[in-house]
């Protein structure tokens, strides 16, 4: 079995998780939202064939897994300690868009090597600078430095691995993934 079909049989059991989704329909609770980033991490590790490296940066071995309601846009957070150090990352490595629909039915994954977003990562860069400034006294200093690549950006220049519609793998592309690991270590 791939990775594709490995990673959407793990869609079927741990996303689209009909009895959790009832559940919450039922008690009348938000199903948006409830797989959590973890899950998406590890939807991409079956996908991509890497692991985490346990370190700050990167999700996975040469991958950062974001996940956002289809429509909504792809947020990064950057530290004090490591933000410099990721946003450099960021640039090298590559990145897996997952875009859901409300109850999950509906899942579409792109890709984007780091290179094709730095100019988004060379941007944010002195804007984090300035967020993490240390000649400002560390109680004035803001705390979280957060920044965003758009959903049509990604709809439009991401390369398209897989698309689930109602339940149903209805698009793949077997090959990407596996040229995109090329170029990383």
């Amino acid at each position: 079995m791939n990775r594709i079909d490995e990673t959407f049989q793990f869609y079927q059991k741990h996303i689209l998780d009909a009895e959790k989704i009832s559940l919450l329909k039922a008690h009348n609770l938000k199903v948006t939202g409830s797989v959590p980033s973890v899950i998406w991490e590890l939807f991409g590790a079956i996908l991509t064939g890497r692991s985490s490296t346990g370190n700050t940066g990167a999700d996975l071995s040469g991958w950062e897994i974001k996940s956002a309601k289809m429509g909504a846009s792809y947020e990064y957070q950057y530290h004090l300690n490591t933000g410099t150090h990721k946003l450099d990352e960021d640039a090298q490595i590559n990145h897996l868009f997952c875009a859901y629909s409300e109850t999950y039915v509906d899942v579409i994954v792109k890709v984007m090597a780091g290179k094709d977003l730095a100019s988004y990562f060379n941007q944010w860069k002195p804007e984090y600078l300035q967020n993490y400034d240390t000649s400002v006294p560390s109680a004035q200093r803001r705390q979280r430095f957060r920044r965003s690549i758009p959903a049509g950006f990604v709809r439009t220049n991401g390369i398209l691995v897989l698309e689930i519609r109602e339940g149903a793998l209805v698009e793949r592309n077997d090959t990407i993934i596996d040229t995109l690991n090329r170029f990383i270590s």
